[in-house]
C-alpha cells in the first residue's frame, strides 16, 4: 500500500480529497466555516462594505479612501465617541456632534454577530439616539476579536464588561442596503450605506 502511495501519492490524496468534499451525502452535517469568515459572508450579503485591515495605519488609509470615494472631504462627521476622537485625530476630521450637521457617522460597535452578519450596538455608541435618526452613512470601526457567534454571545459579553453599569438602548443594525421588495423582516428599521473598518488584533 505505501509503495503504491509512494508512486501514486499526489494522485490518490487528491482523489480523496475530492471524495470527501463532493460525495458528502444530503444527510451529512455541513462543514462549519471559521467564525470570521461566516461573519464576512454574512457581512456582505446583507448589503454592507468590508475593509479588513492588519493595523492602524491600514485603517486609517481606509477611512481616507472611503472619504475621497463619497466626496466627503468638506462633510461634518458624527462622532459621540471621545476614545474615538482621540483614536482618528491625526485624519483631520471635522467632526459635530449634532446629527442634522453631518453627512456620516464614525463609530465603534459593541460585537459582530456571525450567524446573521449584523453589528450590535448600545448606548455607549448612539446615546440614546434611535437609528432612524442617525446619519444613513456609517463607518464603523471594530476588532476581529469582536467578533461572536450570536447575539446571546454579544449580550452576555456586554454585561460581563460594564458590570458597574450595563449600557442600554442596546440593538442592531443588520440592514446595509435599502430594498424595494419590503417585508415584515424589515419593517421599521433603518437601512444604512455601511463600512466596516476591521482590524487583525488576534
Amino acid at each position: 500500500m505505501s509503495l503504491f502511495r509512494k508512486i501514486f501519492g499526489s494522485k490518490s490524496d487528491h482523489s480523496e480529497d475530492e471524495f470527501q468534499s463532493d460525495d458528502r451525502g444530503k444527510y451529512m452535517p455541513d462543514l462549519k466555516l471559521p467564525i470570521d469568515e461566516r461573519f464576512t459572508i454574512n457581512f456582505k450579503a446583507n448589503g454592507g462594505k468590508f475593509l479588513y485591515c492588519e493595523n492602524l495605519n491600514e485603517v486609517f488609509d481606509c477611512l481616507q479612501n472611503i472619504i475621497d470615494e463619497n466626496s466627503w472631504h468638506e462633510s461634518s462627521v458624527l462622532l459621540l465617541d471621545e476614545n474615538l476622537k482621540n483614536k482618528f485625530s491625526n485624519s483631520q476630521l471635522t467632526t459635530t456632534r449634532v446629527i442634522s450637521e453631518a453627512e456620516y457617522m464614525l463609530t465603534t460597535c459593541e460585537n459582530l454577530i456571525a450567524n446573521d452578519g449584523s453589528l450590535l450596538i448600545s448606548s455607549n455608541q448612539i446615546a440614546e439616539k434611535k437609528l432612524t435618526e442617525l446619519p444613513s452613512n456609517c463607518v464603523v470601526f471594530a476588532t476581529t476579536s469582536q467578533i461572536v457567534e450570536n447575539i446571546g454571545e454579544g449580550l452576555k459579553g456586554i454585561k460581563n464588561k460594564n458590570k458597574q453599569k450595563i449600557p442600554t438602548n442596546i440593538t442592531t443594525i443588520k440592514h446595509f442596503k435599502s430594498s424595494d421588495e419590503k417585508d415584515f423582516l424589515t419593517y421599521g428599521s433603518s437601512s444604512k450605506n455601511l463600512y466596516l473598518l476591521l482590524l487583525e488584533d488576534l
